[in-house]
């Protein structure tokens, strides 16, 4: 007698994990996210970890999430998982600021960004 159950975002064979208010540029996170993207989730997770990018961390948790999120919610199988979607979205933007020469205003932009991975299971190749 309870609630329906909300349907899934992803297909079966999917799972999701996503960050929020991640303190960088999207165009800086696009790049890390670029560098994971259409891989298996083993070699994504090594080149994460030996990035020089100091978002990498934060992109390397959100993968290890997505991976839990397969294996334990869906009953994927970990071995077989690839990075399908890596994408990136703005979020808010703290203004500040610093005077400058003759009255001036120098504008001081703080970027926040998220991220969403999405992992899939791939079919065996017989």
């Amino acid at each position: 007698m309870g609630k329906e159950q909300n349907p899934r975002r992803v297909a079966d064979n999917e799972a999701m994990a996503k960050l929020r208010m991640l303190r960088t540029s999207p165009q800086k996170l696009n790049l890390v996210a670029g560098l994971i993207r259409g891989k298996k989730v083993e070699k994504a997770l090594a080149d994460l970890t030996f990035s020089k990018k100091r978002i990498a961390i934060d992109v390397k948790k959100c993968l290890q999430s997505a991976i839990a999120n397969a294996e334990n919610n869906h009953g994927l199988d970990v071995d077989n998982l690839i990075v399908a979607e890596a994408w990136v979205g703005k979020n808010l933007v703290m203004k500040r600021g610093r005077p400058r020469a003759r009255g001036r205003f120098g504008k001081i932009m703080k970027p926040f960004s998220e991220l969403t991975i999405t992992v899939r299971e791939r079919e065996e190749q017989a």
